[in-house]
């Protein structure tokens, strides 16, 4: 593992990116000289801009020499993104045949982490909402952690931050497998359920790379395991010989009356949620604004993790109590006459029932519309029955197109397939509107741009209810 102090200076590809900007944003903090390159000129890049970063628009085979020349130095390492890859990037190639050292991007996060005590977040689901819990519970009890997180976290308004104390969470990402960089000192594995099988050959596969990430837990160190997920006690069966073996221990969470740090007593509504956790004789009260049980599970992996850095019970609950949000997770994106509109990621069939579950107990009498863009058509391959049918946990339902994002079509696999009308975009920001009434909630979903509809709607809220205000009350 590299650490920063032999990195020199370093260019990112793909820098806009959530993931590179947040480690360009850290090296930055800590006095790295940086530069970057990406495809778009999004706003972030006015960001590293303002701050006096050489960045360019578009990959080109002399950007590195080009920057090279204007600072008057020699970069020394290169960061990027999964999507900027040897052979397909006409940067990544140039730099790699001048001899440049090449890290992924996770590589370029773990040598942030290296200076600092690790706490790494893994999972096919809940990492984005459990990393940033945990920054939150860190930061609220005052021991300032450095993250790095794939949102925007309410109430810092970054996705990463250098922060003086000695924890750093990061997000571990597991669709490219490259979450086995890391070698936290607590890792936390929110659920393990086979996803990605457009990387990884199969669901044994996918499940190995827990393996293996879980065995860079360092000597003495903590595994922090949902008791409710199968798929992680099967994970917590194959490591904990291995850990203990290491002077390590697991520490379970969830309902399971088995849990070690267990949630009891919980009630969930409008206004958030309330559960009891208990762990051996104590027992705290958690009072969480974000909806859902599958929060209420992501905030207690947070807390077990604080147990895990010495943190009290109590403590710990009072700090994650004050976690508002992070960016595209239940995200509140207005409301109009009484309607909220509502934004998620959700883009798993899992997720997608946590959800629209979350959804229900929110609304309360109220009706729960939903627009679901399917993403990838690998996944949708995969998953178009079970996508089909937790779509009908809402009252009403609007397919998008498949996001394609990186893939290319696969013949037959269509957004048909889940069952539910196909629309185009603003047809379906039409119907929502039409069948939307005050206190009902309009959900947009997925991992793809079916985020920008919710401003789409939230304006057609407002003209079609010109005579009740038209009043926004946002996020």
């Amino acid at each position: 593992m590299s650490s920063l102090s032999q990195l020199g200076r370093v260019h990112f590809l793909g820098m806009a990116g959530v993931g590179v900007s947040a480690i360009a944003r850290l090296m930055l903090a800590e006095g790295v000289p940086v530069s970057g390159t990406d495809g778009k000129d999004l706003p972030v890049l006015r960001e590293f801009r303002d701050a006096g970063v050489p960045v360019r628009v578009g990959y080109a085979e002399d950007n590195i020499r080009s920057v090279e020349e204007e600072t008057g130095t020699t970069i020394d390492t290169v960061v990027a993104s999964s999507v900027a890859k040897a052979g397909r990037n006409v940067e990544y190639d140039a730099a790699a045949a001048a001899g440049k050292r090449m890290l992924h991007r996770s590589e370029g996060l773990a040598a942030c982490m290296s200076a600092k005590r690790g706490i790494a977040v893994a999972g096919t689901h809940g990492k984005t909402t459990t990393s940033s819990m945990t920054a939150v519970m860190l930061s609220a009890a005052g021991l300032e952690p450095s993250f790095a997180i794939g949102a925007t976290v309410s109430g810092f308004g970054t996705n990463a931050q250098a922060g003086a104390g000695q924890w750093f969470v990061a997000e571990a990402d597991e669709s490219d497998g490259t979450l086995v960089n890391y070698c936290p000192e607590i890792a936390i594995v929110t659920n393990v359920e086979p996803d990605h099988l457009d990387h990884y050959a199969s669901a044994e596969e996918f499940e190995q790379v827990f393996v293996t990430f879980v065995g860079n837990i360092l000597p003495g160190g903590a595994l922090v395991l949902c008791a409710d997920d199968d798929g992680a006690r099967s994970l917590g069966r194959k490591v904990a010989g291995g850990l203990e073996s290491k002077g390590g221990s697991v520490l379970t969470y969830g309902f399971a009356a088995d849990a070690g740090l267990r949630l009891s007593d919980h009630s969930d509504g409008a206004d958030g949620q309330r559960f009891t956790l208990s762990c051996h004789d104590e027992t705290a009260q958690v009072v969480l604004a974000a909806p859902g049980r599958h929060n209420a599970l992501n905030a207690a992996a947070a807390v077990g993790a604080g147990l895990c850095a010495g943190m009290a019970l109590s403590d710990a609950a009072e700090a994650v109590s004050s976690f508002a949000g992070s960016s595209r997770r239940f995200e509140k994106r207005g409301e109009i006459a009484g309607i909220r509109v509502i934004d998620d990621y959700a883009h798993h069939p899992t997720e997608l029932a946590a959800v629209l579950s979350a959804a229900r107990s929110a609304v309360g009498a109220g009706a729960v519309h939903a627009i679901f863009q399917p993403h990838l058509f690998t996944r949708t391959e995969a998953f178009a029955k079970e996508f089909g049918e937790e779509l009908r946990r809402a009252d009403t339902a609007a397919v998008l197109e498949i996001y394609p994002a990186r893939e290319e079509p696969i013949e037959g696999v269509t957004a048909e397939l889940l069952g539910h009308p196909v629309l185009q975009r603003q047809a379906a920001v039409d119907q929502a509107v039409r069948a939307a009434q005050p206190g009902d909630i309009i959900l947009t979903l997925g991992a793809g741009d079916v985020t920008e509809l919710g401003d789409d709607i939230v304006e057609g809220l407002r003209q079609a209810r010109p005579a009740e205000g038209g009043a926004v009350d946002g996020p």
